[in-house]
């Protein structure tokens, strides 16, 4: 039985090796070569049309809140009812 033992945590500490001896290499991060000049210059006026078309966009209009008018924040507040106990028997 001891030697089922041994043999049980051999197979199980060897598992993660075999595991991985299985998987394919694959590089998520690939090596990327460096921009070119004429690259460069594409992206620089890229950006500079995108910041453009970011200046024309107009301002964002006060937010139309429906219920604006019927809430107000001097409005007295109603004062809270007392609460009771219920389902108890009081004699």
């Amino acid at each position: 039985m001891k030697v089922f033992r041994v043999a049980a945590a051999i197979a199980v500490l060897a598992w993660p090796a075999y595991a991985r001896a299985q998987m394919p290499n694959i590089n998520l991060i690939p090596e990327t070569a460096s921009k070119t000049q004429e690259e460069r210059d594409a992206d620089e006026v890229r950006e500079k049309a995108y910041r453009d078309s970011l200046r024309k966009i107009p301002d964002a209009k006060v937010s139309s809140d429906p219920w604006g008018t019927v809430r107000s924040g001097d409005a007295p507040k109603a004062p809270a009812k007392p609460r009771t106990k219920t389902g108890s028997t009081a004699n």
